[in-house]
């Protein structure tokens, strides 16, 4: 099974969760909260995995399946999908458009196709592993392939344009705080989405240099970091080669050692 003969099925399936988020959103949302007071989970949340599992599951029983409000259901095809079917609750809680739909296949747990529908810019990020990653404008309308993706050139961390983001609870955020502290005086600016997978696909696209996260989960990266990577970006985490660790660190390739260096000091 090749990541080409899955993506038709994976982009239905990011297309129809995407339009039922954005389309069906209920005047009055109800709001759950799930590791913390901050950490909310919505109807919608629970209805987009819903669609997600109907669709990737319905064409595909023996796939295996990850998701971030309906836990993992094992397979074997060899195939797993992952999923984050609202990626920035809290965005869209607040009409903050920064929120997404994504989608990854793995094989081997290895991502080998990723999909983040931006709904609310009609947007959609692909990423083939060794094949690129590509920008698609009018995705939830007439999609076009208008723009294969090339992360911008960066030397000098000191010019950096630094994406991060922060966890739910009190303790974790004054410890995230203080390392953006430590940088701050070290790098061009910081940028704060409130969503994950924007942030990767925003450093693919050229409007960042540089995005690291303490406490991702494999659902926050799946599809991001692939779409990150083959658009050229180095993505790992911050002590090893492996992405999943507890801090992920991506980076133009002129900045991903020394943006990691600082990191490290910066974490002690």
């Amino acid at each position: 099974m090749s990541s080409h003969e899955l993506l038709p099925l994976a982009w239905a399936a990011s297309v129809a969760a995407a339009r039922f988020l954005r389309d069906e959103r209920p005047r009055d949302l109800i709001v759950e909260s799930k590791s913390t007071p901050v950490d909310s989970v919505t109807e919608m949340d629970r209805g987009a995995e819903s669609r997600l599992v109907n669709t990737l599951l319905g064409a595909r029983p023996t796939d295996g399946f990850l998701g971030e409000e309906g836990g993992e259901r094992l397979g074997t095809s060899g195939v797993r999908w992952v999923v984050d079917p609202l990626d920035g609750t809290v965005n869209y809680l607040y009409r903050i458009p920064m929120w997404s739909v994504s989608v990854a296949a793995e094989i081997n747990d290895e991502s080998v196709l990723g999909i983040v529908v931006v709904p609310e810019y009609d947007e959609a990020y692909v990423g083939i592993k060794g094949h690129g990653a590509w920008l698609i404008r009018h995705a939830l309308t007439e999609p076009s392939w208008v723009e294969q993706l090339q992360v911008r050139e960066c030397e000098d961390v000191a010019t950096a344009m630094v994406a991060t983001g922060f966890g739910y609870s009190a303790q974790r955020r004054q410890e995230q705080a203080a390392v953006v502290l430590s940088l701050a005086g070290q790098v061009r600016d910081f940028r704060r989405m409130g969503c994950a997978t924007v942030d990767f696909c925003w450093l693919a696209r050229g409007r960042l240099d540089a995005y690291y996260e303490r406490g991702l989960n494999r659902w926050d990266v799946a599809a991001g970091a692939l779409i990150a990577a083959e658009a050229g970006a180095i993505v790992t985490g911050l002590w090893g080669e492996n992405p999943h660790e507890e801090t992920m660190v991506a980076a133009v390739p002129g900045i991903a050692l020394p943006m990691r260096e600082l990191l490290r000091k910066a974490h002690g």
